[in-house]
């Protein structure tokens, strides 16, 4: 409603950036699955956080055993819809398309030993009342620092992009990685990189290349998503942005000898953009 498609002053685009929107979600409408696919969707997503090897089959059969009476064929559809993809061993939210450009894997054997030296990413589906959205984290390995974040309602590259831009306006890493899915690969994210930054991407079955993002997807899901039913966009993404500065700022890692990801990463910087 704070919106003025008509304001020939100010664009559409900015007026979404002003009021921390997304483009995508200014232009937000029910995505068409019923209330019991999207009941469905979300029992689905919690399966998977507890087992990524989950393909087809036996999600039916996990389903089944939750007296959810679904067949294969409208299983296989549902994780589609949410990017959870079979044939690998992790949810895949990102996926690849032969026309664009992958590079290898440059975490086998290298050890992370201060910040800013390798940058991780990652989308993670979340669920709205009547709808669902992603969420995209730039992740500091050495720190387990979430350097910046974005929310959106597609799955399209601009989300990635608009996360990159800030999170290099501050710092950049020396390796940034990420699976081989079409918002990393696809030439608008690329191009963003600086050419000094070294591109790592994980291969075709090694789900667990980025364990740390999944660490943060699980904490993140039970500790915030699981425990809200957000309305609208706007909800989903005030609490991203209330989690990942706690995260951040305010919750000691035992693995970091009980400091933050902030002390650690900054010296204290809590906040992060979103």
């Amino acid at each position: 409603m704070l919106i003025e498609p008509g304001n020939e002053a100010i664009s559409i685009a900015r007026q979404c950036e002003l009021l921390g929107l997304s483009r995508s979600g200014y232009y937000y409408a029910p995505t068409g699955e019923s209330a019991e696919n999207l009941r469905l969707m979300r029992i689905m997503d919690e399966l998977f956080l507890e087992d990524p090897t989950l393909g087809v089959e036996r999600m039916t059969e996990m389903l089944a055993r939750k007296d959810e009476r679904v067949n294969v064929k409208r299983t296989r559809r549902l994780m589609r819809t949410m990017g959870l993809m079979a044939i690998y061993p992790k949810p895949r939210l990102t996926l690849p398309d032969k026309a664009h450009r992958k590079f290898p894997c440059l975490l086998n054997g290298l050890e992370i030993v201060r910040p800013n030296q390798v940058w991780a990413s990652d989308i993670t589906y979340v669920p709205l009342r009547g709808g669902f959205g992603y969420v995209m984290a730039i992740l500091d390995l050495f720190s387990r620092y979430v350097v910046e974040w974005e929310f959106s309602l597609a799955l399209e590259a601009d989300f990635c992009v608009r996360a990159l831009e800030r999170a290099l306006e501050r710092m950049q890493p020396e390796v940034f990685h990420s699976d081989q899915g079409v918002q990393y690969t696809c030439a608008e994210f690329q191009d963003v990189l600086p050419p000094e930054v070294k591109v790592s991407m994980s291969g075709r079955g090694r789900a667990f290349d980025n364990i740390l993002v999944e660490r943060l997807w699980r904490s993140y899901k039970y500790e915030e998503v699981y425990l809200n039913d957000y309305v609208s966009p706007l909800e989903a993404r005030a609490g991203a942005g209330r989690y990942f500065a706690r995260y951040n700022g305010y919750r000691p890692h035992r693995s970091l000898d009980y400091a933050t990801p902030a002390e650690v990463y900054g010296g204290g910087c809590i906040a992060t953009a979103g």
